[in-house]
């Protein structure tokens, strides 16, 4: 026997509560087709009206029906309008981080190197130039000149990266030296890194006035980061410590010489091992160098290339 709604629609309302009101009613003008629509509305409330077909449905309960169709509209409101607010919080999450970011948008990574591309060959022309001294390397063993081949690659990827680069050139470089052949075997794209490599040496390239060979031995302290100056760095990892190299070297050669002005901005730290040396990574020189040229602060390039393991510390953080 079918079952039949009852007249009183606050006792029968199987979706709503009794005391909820409707501010409008439906019209009926075509009962089959009416009913099919019901019918609908009830599949996606997922109501169960124990009706097998629209034609099932009963005469002269259009106003309860009516209801539902009516809490099916406000439903719908309302997930539409969560909808659209969940879309706008995260807008708003997106504005704030590309803000807090200083970006107005992402860059793709192509874009991001064309930019590092054009920097570095604009550094070319105009910024200081850093020279890696690699004639040194017959003292070395064949275990520090790969880890000389690894402070190449991270040097020239923190100049890759920074906002004011330097340009870099490997002299001393020669096809088919054990240098070489490390560095192409230990650097994914060597071949294709945008600097200068020349079996040559930095004394053939460029006038001797604007040469200044860093290391950590020299007297005088670097006071400051000039454009059209080469600097040198000796491309040198030394296990055994081969005291003063490279300021034998650059003073037989007639160079001016620079260290970076540790004891000025640093004090020793005490530790353990009562280890204290002012003599860095090739990287880690640069490092300092790259953020003094940004910055014009030795205490914040100094912070940037002295790891602590070195025994200093900026005179201000010293214990």
């Amino acid at each position: 026997m079918m079952k039949h709604a009852e007249n009183d629609t606050e006792e029968s309302d199987p979706v709503g509560g009794a005391d909820q009101q409707w501010e409008c009613e439906v019209t009926w003008q075509d009962d089959e087709g009416d009913r099919e629509s019901i019918c609908e509305s009830f599949q996606l409330l997922q109501i169960d009206t124990g009706f097998d077909s629209p034609k099932d449905l009963p005469v002269g309960s259009e106003k309860w029906y009516s209801n539902v169709l009516r809490k099916q509209r406000h439903w719908e409101k309302i997930i539409t309008a969560k909808k659209k607010k969940r879309k706008q919080e995260k807008e708003k999450r997106k504005a704030k981080h590309a803000e807090d970011k200083g970006i107005a948008h992402q860059h793709s990574k192509r874009v991001l190197k064309t930019i590092a591309k054009e920097r570095l060959l604009a550094a070319k022309e105009a910024a200081p130039w850093l020279c890696i001294d690699l004639s040194m390397t017959s003292h070395m063993t064949h275990k520090e000149i790969s880890r000389l081949a690894a402070q190449i690659r991270r040097l020239y990827g923190s100049n890759k990266k920074a906002g004011k680069p330097f340009w870099i050139c490997l002299t001393g470089f020669v096809a088919g030296s054990p240098i070489s052949e490390e560095c192409l075997r230990m650097n994914d794209g060597f071949s294709n890194y945008l600097m200068d490599t020349t079996p040559e040496s930095y004394l053939d390239l460029f006038p001797l006035e604007t040469i200044v060979y860093l290391t950590p031995d020299s007297e005088n302290a670097l006071q400051d980061i000039e454009p059209h100056r080469v600097y040198v760095l000796g491309g040198l990892v030394d296990e055994s410590i081969q005291k003063k190299l490279t300021l034998q070297k650059a003073q037989e050669q007639s160079l001016q010489t620079a260290r970076l002005p540790i004891a000025e901005y640093m004090v020793k730290n005490a530790n353990v091992k009562n280890y204290h040396s002012e003599t860095l990574a090739i990287n880690q020189v640069f490092d300092a160098l790259s953020t003094y040229y940004e910055t014009q602060s030795w205490p914040e390039a100094l912070k940037a290339g002295v790891p602590p393991g070195k025994g200093y510390v900026l005179q201000k953080t010293a214990l």
